[in-house]
């Protein structure tokens, strides 16, 4: 396997007497030796994302030695992410990840450094923020940030190393046209229809799980820098954590491939189309806000309350008297809601009570709005007593 940055930066990378002391053990394999761990004091990999998957990753990077890690993440620590996200501590819900990141990985590795980049991933800055690194770690929980970053490393001809979790499933590959792989677009030309593909907030993922999906990532990052072994280009491995088994898939480059193809049709970046993974335009849709639902809430008049949630999200909050049919389910179940009855829906953030709100008004549902922001934005606006998740 060909480096993955020209042999000088490698030869400049000298090793402190205190570096060769921290570094022993990889110094001590054969296969690393001290070129091995000089190459890594040389690289640059570039993490999207902060969050379950960037935790493992850049903490075992750091460690590791790799001489430059670049942190993209706009998000604040949550609550809810401290079950997963090892990076962060409750002393950290509320301060910006990549903060409480560089902190995290200095007191690891003080002889690394760590650039942070508190911004969203976007077309404009893509290019500008991976220029300087060598390989690209996507730790990222949505599809619009996947299909960029792939993109981007096609374009520029880096190797990305890819994960995703969801529940207790996990996945990992590394896509590499360019080292005779395909990319992650040969596998998924399109990102799937809104409401197809819970996210991690719907559906859950179990704490543990992006620990060991980020260090699988860790290794291949790992592996690509020494230039050792057998890194996953055309390969996907699938775990699942509830019957511990590993799986292999073997990936072929698709040769119709809009951006990694024959013949192109992709060759600038861009973001997909925001109706491919996100709700229904609000202009399309009838919504009210959390105030005027407290008004409705404080009057007589009566209306029809639909709660679109997983049963599991239900048991964290909840508002009194709603129906609770979950997303999935509605088209089942429709004949225990009364389509003449004044009605309004909402799930956790507003996009799965979006969804069904164009389905019920298929379905001769014409008196209906959704809540703006859901539930989560009744806790933050309305009543703090009511869990944030």
């Amino acid at each position: 396997m060909s480096s993955l940055f020209p042999q000088d930066r490698i030869d400049e990378a000298e090793l402190s007497p205190e570096e060769l002391q921290r570094y022993a053990r990889h110094i001590t394999i054969p296969d690393v030796g001290l070129e091995g761990q000089k190459k890594l004091k040389a690289a640059k990999v570039l993490c999207i994302g902060a969050g379950g998957l960037g935790s493992p990753v850049t903490m075992y990077l750091a460690a590791a030695g790799v001489g430059q890690i670049g942190i993209v993440d706009f998000d604040e620590v949550d609550f809810s992410n401290l079950q997963r996200q090892i990076l962060h501590d409750t002393h950290d819900v509320g301060r910006l990840k990549i903060d409480s990141a560089i902190e995290t990985l200095m007191r690891i590795n003080p002889e690394v450094v760590v650039e942070t980049f508190p911004v969203r991933f976007t077309a404009e800055n893509a290019r500008q923020l991976a220029e300087p690194y060598d390989l690209i770690v996507d730790g990222t929980d949505n599809f619009t940030t996947r299909y960029l970053s792939n993109d981007l490393a096609v374009i520029t001809g880096k190797p990305n190393v890819y994960g995703s979790i969801f529940r207790f499933e996990g996945q990992v590959s590394v896509f590499a046209p360019h080292l005779g792989g395909p990319c992650y677009r040969c596998l998924f030309p399109k990102p799937p229809q809104p409401g197809q593909v819970p996210s991690c907030a719907e559906g859950g993922v179990l704490g543990v799980l992006p620990g060991i999906v980020g260090s699988l990532q860790a290794n291949e990052a790992i592996k690509l820098i020494l230039g050792i072994g057998d890194p996953l280009v055309g390969r996907l491995v699938h775990f699942d954590a509830l019957t511990f088994r590993f799986r292999e898939i073997t990936l072929k480059r698709d040769v119709e491939c809009a951006v990694c193809g024959e013949t192109p049709t992709i060759t600038e970046l861009k973001e997909i189309e925001e109706m491919a993974c996100s709700s229904p335009q609000p202009e399309e849709i009838p919504e009210i806000d959390v105030h005027q639902l407290k008004e409705r809430l404080e009057s007589d008049a009566p209306f029809q309350f639909v709660d679109v949630r997983e049963q599991a999200e239900v048991e964290i909050c909840r508002f009194p008297g709603t129906v609770v049919i979950p997303l999935g389910e509605l088209p089942e179940r429709l004949n225990e809601l009364d389509p003449l009855q004044e009605t309004i829906i909402h799930c956790k953030s507003g996009g799965r009570s979006a969804q069904a709100l164009m389905f019920l008004k298929e379905n001769g549902f014409n008196e209906i709005c959704h809540l703006k922001g859901g539930i989560n934005a009744w806790s933050t606006e309305i009543d703090p007593n009511v869990p944030l998740y």
